[in-house]
Protein backbone atom coordinates (compact mmCIF):
# COMPACT_ATOMS: atom_id res chain seq x y z
CA UNK A 1 0.00 0.00 0.00
CA UNK A 2 2.72 2.43 0.96
CA UNK A 3 4.47 1.96 -2.41
CA UNK A 4 1.19 2.80 -4.16
CA UNK A 5 0.87 6.02 -2.11
CA UNK A 6 4.49 7.00 -2.82
CA UNK A 7 3.84 6.70 -6.56
CA UNK A 8 1.13 9.39 -6.38
CA UNK A 9 2.03 13.05 -6.53
CA UNK A 10 2.16 15.32 -3.51
CA UNK A 11 -1.24 16.61 -2.46
CA UNK A 12 -3.06 13.65 -4.06
CA UNK A 13 -6.44 12.89 -2.51
CA UNK A 14 -7.06 9.22 -1.81
CA UNK A 15 -9.99 7.13 -0.61
CA UNK A 16 -10.04 3.63 0.92
CA UNK A 17 -11.64 2.46 -2.36
CA UNK A 18 -8.33 3.27 -4.09
CA UNK A 19 -6.79 0.34 -2.21
CA UNK A 20 -9.37 -2.43 -2.82
CA UNK A 21 -6.69 -4.62 -4.43
CA UNK A 22 -4.43 -4.31 -1.39
CA UNK A 23 -6.36 -6.54 0.98
CA UNK A 24 -9.50 -6.79 3.07
CA UNK A 25 -11.32 -3.63 4.20
CA UNK A 26 -9.88 -4.13 7.71
CA UNK A 27 -6.34 -4.50 6.32
CA UNK A 28 -6.78 -1.35 4.21
CA UNK A 29 -8.09 0.61 7.23
CA UNK A 30 -5.15 -0.59 9.30
CA UNK A 31 -2.67 0.31 6.55
CA UNK A 32 -4.15 3.79 6.13
CA UNK A 33 -4.01 4.35 9.88
CA UNK A 34 -0.36 3.23 10.00
CA UNK A 35 0.59 5.53 7.10
CA UNK A 36 -1.12 8.47 8.83
CA UNK A 37 0.76 7.69 12.03
CA UNK A 38 4.07 7.61 10.08
CA UNK A 39 3.38 10.87 8.19
CA UNK A 40 3.12 9.20 4.77
CA UNK A 41 -0.56 10.20 4.56
CA UNK A 42 -2.80 12.71 6.29
CA UNK A 43 -6.45 12.17 7.15
CA UNK A 44 -8.64 15.09 6.12
CA UNK A 45 -11.95 13.55 7.17
CA UNK A 46 -13.44 10.11 7.54
CA UNK A 47 -12.52 8.17 4.39
CA UNK A 48 -10.58 11.09 2.81
CA UNK A 49 -6.78 11.12 2.89
CA UNK A 50 -4.09 13.12 1.13
CA UNK A 51 -0.39 12.86 0.52
CA UNK A 52 1.75 15.62 2.03
CA UNK A 53 2.11 18.79 -0.01
CA UNK A 54 4.86 21.13 1.15
CA UNK A 55 4.60 24.74 -0.05
CA UNK A 56 7.80 25.51 -1.95
CA UNK A 57 7.78 29.17 -0.83
CA UNK A 58 7.47 28.86 2.93
CA UNK A 59 8.02 25.13 3.57
CA UNK A 60 4.70 24.62 5.35
CA UNK A 61 2.39 21.67 4.93
CA UNK A 62 -0.70 22.59 2.89
CA UNK A 63 -4.06 20.88 2.89
CA UNK A 64 -5.95 20.41 -0.37
CA UNK A 65 -8.67 22.97 -0.99
CA UNK A 66 -12.32 22.08 -0.45
CA UNK A 67 -12.82 22.58 -4.18
CA UNK A 68 -10.09 20.04 -5.00
CA UNK A 69 -11.64 17.55 -2.60
CA UNK A 70 -15.15 18.13 -4.02
CA UNK A 71 -13.93 17.53 -7.57
CA UNK A 72 -12.09 14.36 -6.54
CA UNK A 73 -15.25 13.06 -4.81
CA UNK A 74 -17.27 13.86 -7.95
CA UNK A 75 -14.67 12.05 -10.08
CA UNK A 76 -14.80 9.00 -7.80
CA UNK A 77 -18.62 8.97 -7.87
CA UNK A 78 -18.82 9.68 -11.61
CA UNK A 79 -20.96 12.74 -10.89
CA UNK A 80 -20.98 16.31 -12.17
CA UNK A 81 -20.84 19.28 -9.80
CA UNK A 82 -21.41 23.03 -10.11
CA UNK A 83 -20.43 25.57 -7.42
CA UNK A 84 -23.35 27.65 -6.16
CA UNK A 85 -24.14 30.44 -3.75
CA UNK A 86 -21.47 32.47 -1.99
CA UNK A 87 -18.80 30.08 -3.24
CA UNK A 88 -19.64 30.87 -6.89
CA UNK A 89 -19.38 34.59 -6.09
CA UNK A 90 -16.00 34.04 -4.44
CA UNK A 91 -14.67 31.92 -7.33
CA UNK A 92 -15.50 34.71 -9.77
CA UNK A 93 -13.91 37.36 -7.55
CA UNK A 94 -17.26 39.07 -6.93
CA UNK A 95 -16.93 38.52 -3.18
CA UNK A 96 -13.96 38.36 -0.85
CA UNK A 97 -15.97 36.25 1.59
CA UNK A 98 -14.64 32.69 1.66
CA UNK A 99 -17.52 30.51 2.83
CA UNK A 100 -16.80 27.81 5.42
CA UNK A 101 -19.40 25.63 3.73
CA UNK A 102 -18.99 25.24 0.00
CA UNK A 103 -22.15 24.20 -1.80
CA UNK A 104 -22.40 22.38 -5.11
CA UNK A 105 -25.35 21.13 -7.08
CA UNK A 106 -24.78 17.64 -8.41
CA UNK A 107 -26.38 14.96 -10.50
CA UNK A 108 -24.99 12.50 -7.94
CA UNK A 109 -26.00 11.80 -4.36
CA UNK A 110 -26.97 14.59 -1.98
CA UNK A 111 -24.82 14.69 1.17
CA UNK A 112 -22.74 16.81 3.49
CA UNK A 113 -19.11 16.06 4.33
CA UNK A 114 -17.83 17.82 7.45
CA UNK A 115 -14.19 18.75 7.98
CA UNK A 116 -12.95 19.79 11.40
CA UNK A 117 -14.78 22.65 13.04
CA UNK A 118 -17.44 24.37 10.96
CA UNK A 119 -16.17 23.53 7.44
CA UNK A 120 -18.06 21.31 5.06
CA UNK A 121 -18.79 20.44 1.47
CA UNK A 122 -22.48 20.19 0.67
CA UNK A 123 -23.72 18.39 -2.42
CA UNK A 124 -27.34 19.16 -3.32
CA UNK A 125 -28.92 16.89 -5.89
CA UNK A 126 -30.49 18.55 -8.93
CA UNK A 127 -32.58 16.98 -11.66
CA UNK A 128 -32.24 20.13 -13.80
CA UNK A 129 -29.96 18.80 -16.51
CA UNK A 130 -29.49 22.32 -17.90
CA UNK A 131 -27.25 23.08 -14.91
CA UNK A 132 -24.71 20.62 -16.27
CA UNK A 133 -25.01 21.38 -19.99
CA UNK A 134 -22.86 24.53 -20.10
CA UNK A 135 -19.85 24.46 -22.42
CA UNK A 136 -18.04 27.16 -20.46
CA UNK A 137 -17.33 26.60 -16.75
CA UNK A 138 -17.15 30.41 -16.42
CA UNK A 139 -20.68 30.85 -17.80
CA UNK A 140 -21.84 28.14 -15.42
CA UNK A 141 -20.29 30.09 -12.51
CA UNK A 142 -21.70 33.40 -13.77
CA UNK A 143 -25.25 32.02 -13.85
CA UNK A 144 -24.84 30.50 -10.37
CA UNK A 145 -23.44 33.79 -9.03
CA UNK A 146 -26.20 35.88 -10.60
CA UNK A 147 -28.82 33.53 -9.13
CA UNK A 148 -27.20 34.02 -5.72
CA UNK A 149 -27.24 37.82 -6.04
CA UNK A 150 -30.79 37.93 -7.39
CA UNK A 151 -32.35 40.08 -10.08
CA UNK A 152 -33.43 42.92 -7.76
CA UNK A 153 -30.16 43.06 -5.78
CA UNK A 154 -27.75 43.18 -8.75
CA UNK A 155 -25.79 46.44 -8.62
CA UNK A 156 -24.12 48.12 -11.60
CA UNK A 157 -20.56 47.43 -10.37
CA UNK A 158 -21.28 43.69 -10.05
CA UNK A 159 -22.90 43.57 -13.46
CA UNK A 160 -19.98 45.43 -15.05
CA UNK A 161 -17.54 42.94 -13.48
CA UNK A 162 -19.62 39.99 -14.73
CA UNK A 163 -19.67 41.41 -18.27
CA UNK A 164 -15.88 41.90 -18.06
CA UNK A 165 -15.35 38.29 -16.87
CA UNK A 166 -17.46 36.97 -19.76
CA UNK A 167 -15.69 39.18 -22.33
CA UNK A 168 -12.26 37.96 -21.17
CA UNK A 169 -13.00 34.28 -20.51
CA UNK A 170 -15.88 33.04 -22.67
CA UNK A 171 -15.72 32.59 -26.44
CA UNK A 172 -18.64 33.82 -28.53
CA UNK A 173 -19.43 30.21 -29.49
CA UNK A 174 -19.60 29.19 -25.80
CA UNK A 175 -21.66 32.28 -24.94
CA UNK A 176 -24.19 31.63 -27.72
CA UNK A 177 -24.56 28.00 -26.60
CA UNK A 178 -24.74 28.73 -22.87
CA UNK A 179 -26.98 31.82 -22.88
CA UNK A 180 -29.88 29.62 -24.01
CA UNK A 181 -29.54 27.61 -20.77
CA UNK A 182 -29.67 30.64 -18.46
CA UNK A 183 -32.86 31.76 -16.68
CA UNK A 184 -34.84 34.37 -18.63
CA UNK A 185 -33.90 37.35 -16.44
CA UNK A 186 -30.17 36.51 -16.68
CA UNK A 187 -30.49 35.98 -20.43
CA UNK A 188 -32.05 39.44 -20.85
CA UNK A 189 -29.38 41.15 -18.76
CA UNK A 190 -26.43 39.45 -20.45
CA UNK A 191 -27.73 40.00 -23.98
CA UNK A 192 -28.05 43.79 -23.54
Amino acid sequence: MEELVKQTGSGTILFPDDFVNCGTPDAVRSGLSRMCHNGVLFRYAKGIYYTPFIDKWDGTLREPSLDTIAHRIAQRDNARIVPTGAYALNRLGLSTQVPANVVYITDGSARQIKFGTGKSIIFRHSNELGNFAYQSPIMQLVVAAMREIGEEKMIDAQFAEIKNIIANSVSSQEFNHDIVLAPTWIKKLLQK
